[in-house]
């Protein structure tokens, strides 16, 4: 009698926030394989094929009886447990171990009109687990952890679903209009999301005993999951991985190890891959946490990992995190500054301006952190691509380029080297004032060569006269060129009639075209 009527007694609704302890910012997705492997729940559930769980009655008369599949398999009687607020302490401990085995339910989310009831107890389930998990303040025995990572291994270890990109040119470009395909199980998910986050940074979990449970095969079917094309499970993905990371010191050489093997796998395999942002993301905290002297392992993946990341066409769908994680290691390491300036420039765009405008904001975040030392190491093959950019078509990539002199520190440090850099750079400089075809660039350029001007004219005159004897050089070139071809042209004319060969003389020496 008593339990039919606090069946019947209205259930408290309970809203989570999209992210609660999480980030604001979502990204755009890439196209995605499925998960490497599919969670086996039989080992974890032992006999599929029962009729009936603990805490879930076979037969009951209350209201919020129901029948439903356990993974698929077994058929059950579903019904709501009592509140947590219902019974004595002593008993909540055991109620906290039935609501889970309830929360190990599976439900077809694929049909909206399916299981109403069922899904809408679970759901209520779940929410009391969330606020159970925060407001205890009873150490997680072995079992119950047990039964936990059971419970969340069940409802978020399974196959992805994917959209087809086979047919379509895998851009980041294009990719940016498509909608994320979002997972119509959500509703579930997010909550068992939650309650894992509130596990894992409960004062109450015991890292020691949690670790056997939360184990290398957890962490990597885990990792699988940054494949999603859902944003919001990336986002909480990322919030539950980073607190995983911060509390069990002993899998951070293994989490690091793993993120790196997906990392190898997306730039030379598979350039696929939805979650290389959130997983980037992570890394920019790792990486700040850094001690210092950095351990070679840490340089190595700067080397491997980080700036062959630079490689893939989509880079625009993670290029803000990657940026961050490079600029650092750069303020970590000044020494590095080299190394990663010339990585740049071995991934650097030919034909993709938006890429090239990209690679210019991100040499600009570096060179802010880089010490005189390492600058002049590789300012010439540098200001070689430099100037290349000065003289792109592209006005944004021209403009992009003379934004760098808008930097003091980038300033300063081109003034101390402008022996060596001014004389590469001013041919494009010149032709720049006088040729292009965008006045702001024109404009700009005309600055930057006051900035010489004001600063070492003798140096600028210098370059001056070289470049007016350089242009005398090939003008004069130009013209033996065209006299070359003209004559050409016209002893061909002359036996035009005739199958004679045509002869060149050895006073018409072709050495003159180069």
């Amino acid at each position: 009698m008593i339990k039919n009527i606090l069946n019947r007694l209205p259930r408290k609704q309970t809203k989570l926030g999209d992210n609660r302890d999480g980030g604001s910012s979502t990204f755009s997705t890439n196209s995605s394989n499925t998960s490497r492997s599919n969670y086996s729940t039989n080992s974890r559930l032992g006999n599929s094929n029962a009729t009936s769980l603990s805490g879930i009655n076979p037969t009951s008369d209350s209201g919020h009886t129901s029948n439903a599949k356990v993974n698929g398999n077994a058929v059950v009687a579903y019904e709501a447990l009592p509140s947590f607020s219902y019974v004595p302490n002593s008993e909540k401990q055991n109620l906290f171990i039935k609501k889970l085995n309830l929360g190990s339910v599976l439900f077809d989310f694929t049909d909206p009109t399916k299981n109403l009831k069922e899904k809408d107890i679970k759901k209520q389930t779940l929410v009391e687990l969330v606020d159970y998990v925060t407001s205890t303040n009873v150490k997680f025995t072995e079992t119950v952890m047990q039964d936990i990572i059971r419970m969340v291994s069940i409802n978020l270890f399974r196959v992805l679903s994917t959209q087809s990109h086979e047919n379509k040119v895998f851009e980041g470009t294009d990719l940016e209009e498509e909608e994320p395909m979002m997972d119509p199980a959500w509703p579930h998910l997010q909550i068992v999301y939650e309650f894992l986050l509130r596990f894992v940074a409960s004062p109450e979990t015991d890292a020691k005993l949690a670790k056997r449970y939360i184990d290398h095969s957890f962490i990597l079917r885990l990792l699988d999951l940054f494949d999603s094309e859902d944003p919001r499970e990336r986002e909480y993905l990322k919030t539950v991985l980073h607190r995983i990371y911060g509390k069990f010191m002993v899998h951070r050489p293994y989490i690091r190890k793993a993120i790196n093997n997906i990392f190898y796998q997306f730039i030379f395999e598979t350039e696929k891959h939805n979650g290389i942002a959130e997983l980037l993301e992570i890394l920019g905290s790792i990486i700040n946490g850094f001690a210092l002297p950095l351990k070679e392992e840490h340089k190595l993946f700067l080397v491997r990992a980080l700036i062959p990341l630079h490689k893939p066409k989509c880079i625009s769908m993670y290029h803000q995190q990657l940026s961050y994680c490079i600029a650092q290691f750069v303020e970590k390491d000044c020494k590095l500054a080299d190394t990663v300036i010339r990585g740049l420039l071995k991934y650097w765009p030919i034909t993709n301006s938006s890429k090239e405008v990209m690679f210019l904001g991100e040499l600009e975040e570096v060179l802010e952190a880089t010490q005189p030392p390492e600058f002049q190491r590789c300012m010439v093959p540098l200001f070689r691509q430099i100037s290349r950019c000065l003289s792109s078509l592209h006005f944004q990539v021209a403009e992009r380029a003379l934004f760098l002199w808008n930097n003091d520190h980038i300033e300063n440090l081109i003034k101390q080297n402008r022996k060596v850099i001014l004389p590469i750079i001013f041919p494009t400089l010149e032709r720049n004032a006088k040729n292009h075809w965008n006045q702001a660039v024109q404009s700009l350029t005309l600055n930057v060569r006051k900035i010489f001007s004001d600063t070492d004219p003798e140096l600028l005159e210098e370059c001056l006269l070289k470049f007016q004897e350089d242009e005398a050089r090939e003008e004069e070139t130009r013209t033996k060129r065209e006299a070359t071809w003209k004559r050409l042209e016209e002893i061909a004319a002359m036996k035009a009639s005739s199958n004679e060969p045509v002869l060149v003389p050895s006073t018409m020496n072709l050495k003159t075209s180069g």
